[in-house]
């Protein structure tokens, strides 16, 4: 028996790909999900990502929604595309609902606002249907959010383009870019 074969035996743990730019994140939240028996890889870009998935489709998914150069709900479109199999759990620290709604009908399984943990992701991987019984909110959104919300929506219309996005809004397009590395207003 050789090698490769002892190795793909022994291994028969699910596979997990986790995407995100930030490297001591991956590196942590890597380790607690080996804990949780998974076979991790982790990339930091959408193309490394699509490499990974490509020479070995994994069999969950996590994925940062802002990434270096093209946004996390492409690689979602794209895994997807690759394995309709593949559980996708979406993360993001700029949470939206327009977002939130894109990321699942491009295939993500589901989507979390950071910070999050690995319980929290192990949960989101169990799910396979909606909760009729979820809690709505007696308090409408704030303004600061209704905006943030507002200004995700238009900016998702127009594929991330922040120069058409600010025109549309009728807004300078540098406040536009400062109002997008703001955290978005809680509710």
């Amino acid at each position: 028996m050789t090698t490769s074969e002892t190795m793909t035996e022994v291994d028969d743990r699910p596979t997990l790909l986790i995407v995100d730019d930030d490297s001591t994140f991956c590196t942590v939240l890597a380790n607690a999900m080996r804990k949780r028996g998974f076979n991790v890889t982790c990339a930091h870009t959408v193309d490394h990502a699509l490499e990974c998935a490509e020479s070995c489709a994994p069999e969950y998914a996590i994925i940062d929604l802002r990434l270096p150069g093209t946004s996390g709900l492409t690689l979602v479109e794209k895994m997807h595309a690759l394995d309709p199999g593949t559980r996708i759990v979406m993360l993001t620290g700029y949470a939206s609902i327009a977002t939130a709604v894109e990321a699942i009908k491009l295939g993500a399984t589901h989507y979390l606002a950071k910070p999050v943990d690995a319980d929290d992701i192990m949960l989101a991987f169990e799910r396979t249907s909606g909760d009729a019984e979820v809690q709505i909110s007696s308090h409408p959104l704030s303004v600061g959010r209704l905006e943030w919300e507002y200004i995700q929506r238009v900016l998702n219309e127009n594929k991330g383009n922040v120069s058409v996005t600010a025109r549309i809004l009728k807004m300078h397009r540098r406040t536009l870019q400062r109002k997008l590395t703001k955290y978005p207003a809680k509710t």
